[in-house]
């Protein structure tokens, strides 16, 4: 059987001023590509399909147009589940019309997918709280899904009954997981996690989360779920939540955070982006093959040493997003940024370097001359941020609103 990982889509994000919808929409296509290219047999996607609770009209649509290509007309199972980005209820609204295409959403840590069966063969044969059980089309063998999506606290206390300590929501979901592997997971089908949880080795560093990444919920204090809490009998854990792909643990199983399909902040500068193939078979060890994802545009920081080697660089490196770290020795002019503006038109932000800054600010202080007239200050203020002398028709305003003034 052949799974395909996937999550933090994060449909409708914006880099400051920048739209990454092209981006989404040529990646999503070639995640539809290498399923149909590997022949998977399911998709997982383990949370954060959207950036916000109430995403932007185009990217609610390239979310359904994308899911339903990757079903591949109801023989392919697609299991979406919500995370901390997400509106549970949200993810679960189109719920009856989904499961008509073979696409399930879990919104809720105690989620139920309601029975049905399609033509294609695709049929669920058994469903609790958090677990589901399927038939595949083309195969005998049953895939087993233990679904835990994000919950925050309330959640938690209401779905799993946690009251407020970290020790008992790792024994609050082992104890859960566990109950349901027991009863549902043997060795004669596959049995995978998909979860949107903060999980690590325990005695391992904790991974940092991306920048502007939603914390998980910090419960009692500590936000981490340990690989040891996983159940014996899951042969492979799909995450979601952290931006870069890593393996957390080999031990019970491999478990994965496949990342974001795009880098999304420049604390994911230089990152190369993948979705995971997943080869498993009852009661053997999963394989996991890394396929390299490569329609969206890096993002790169650069340092630069004055403005000659800035737009040299910035020219030789036109097809990606751009955070300038520039050293000077005088303030930047409106001249010089517009400059830069032209050279790239990916540049997300210029951070100016000034050696010196506190003595420069200081001499500046100096030479301005207060005893000179409002109109001849506001002349030389506006020509050293526009890079230009005001027009007649500008001054001509100020000196009205000083009249108003006085």
């Amino acid at each position: 059987m052949k799974l395909l990982h996937t999550s933090d889509w994060h449909l409708g994000k914006r880099l400051d001023d920048f739209s990454r919808m092209e981006e989404q929409l040529a990646v999503l296509q070639e995640i539809c590509e290498l399923a149909e290219q590997e022949q998977v047999d399911a998709v997982l996607v383990a949370g954060d399909l959207f950036d916000t609770f109430n995403p932007p009209t185009e990217a609610v649509d390239l979310f359904y147009k994308t899911l339903k290509r990757l079903s591949n007309n109801g023989s392919r199972p697609v299991i979406a589940i919500a995370g901390n980005h997400d509106s549970p209820d949200r993810i679960e609204s189109p719920d009856p019309l989904a499961r008509e295409c073979g696409i399930i959403f879990a919104g809720y840590p105690n989620s139920v997918v309601s029975p049905f069966e399609l033509e294609s063969g695709l049929k669920v044969l058994n469903s609790s709280e958090g677990f589901l059980e399927l038939h595949l089309p083309g195969t005998d063998i049953p895939l087993r899904i233990l679904l835990t999506p994000y919950a925050n606290e309330y959640r938690l206390k209401t779905c799993l009954g946690l009251e407020n300590s970290e020790a008992e929501l790792r024994a609050v979901l082992e104890e859960k997981w566990n109950e349901l592997a027991d009863q549902y997971c043997d060795q004669n089908g596959v049995n995978v996690l998909i979860s949107h949880l903060f999980m690590i080795k325990k005695g391992n560093e904790l991974p940092e989360e991306p920048t502007d990444e939603k914390p998980i919920l910090h419960v009692g204090g500590a936000q981490a779920i340990f690989s040891e809490n996983i159940p014996k009998q899951i042969q492979y854990t799909a995450l979601g939540h952290l931006h870069r792909m890593h393996q957390v643990d080999a031990d019970p199983c491999p478990t994965y955070y496949s990342g974001s399909p795009l880098s999304y902040s420049f604390s994911e500068a230089n990152q190369k982006k993948y979705v995971l193939l997943v080869d498993v078979e009852p009661g053997a060890v999963a394989t996991v093959r890394e396929l390299e994802l490569t329609k969206g545009k890096k993002l790169l920081r650069k340092r630069a040493e004055g403005m000659e080697e800035a737009l040299n660089w910035l020219t030789e490196n036109q097809e990606c997003l751009v955070e300038l770290t520039l050293v000077t020795e005088t303030f930047l002019t409106a001249v010089e940024r517009k400059q830069l503006n032209g050279a790239h038109s990916g540049i997300v932000a210029i951070i100016p370097e000034v050696e010196n800054a506190e003595e420069l600010i200081d001499g500046n202080q100096k030479k301005i001359d207060l005893t000179r007239s409002m109109e001849e200050l506001f002349r030389d203020y506006f020509k050293h941020e526009k890079g230009q002398n005001p027009n007649d028709e500008l001054m001509d305003l100020f000196t009205e609103i000083l009249a108003e003034e006085e």
